[in-house]
């Protein structure tokens, strides 16, 4: 699924609850890299938020 969106949705930015170590190693894995990082959530409660990037020259 994540190659289908990689493909064919452009995805390049995702967020990712830090709190949440298996998924941001999957994203890693995928070749997304920490780029920023928030205290909050969007709705501004008190779980960390990872946001992610993959470069567009990485497969």
């Amino acid at each position: 699924m994540i190659n289908d969106g990689l493909k064919h949705y452009q995805i390049r930015r995702l967020a990712v609850n830090e709190q949440n170590p298996q998924a941001r190693g999957f994203y890693e894995h995928m070749g997304f890299k920490v780029v920023e990082r928030a205290t909050v959530d969007d709705q501004g409660n008190p779980y960390p938020i990872l946001y992610m990037k993959k470069d567009n020259n990485d497969k």
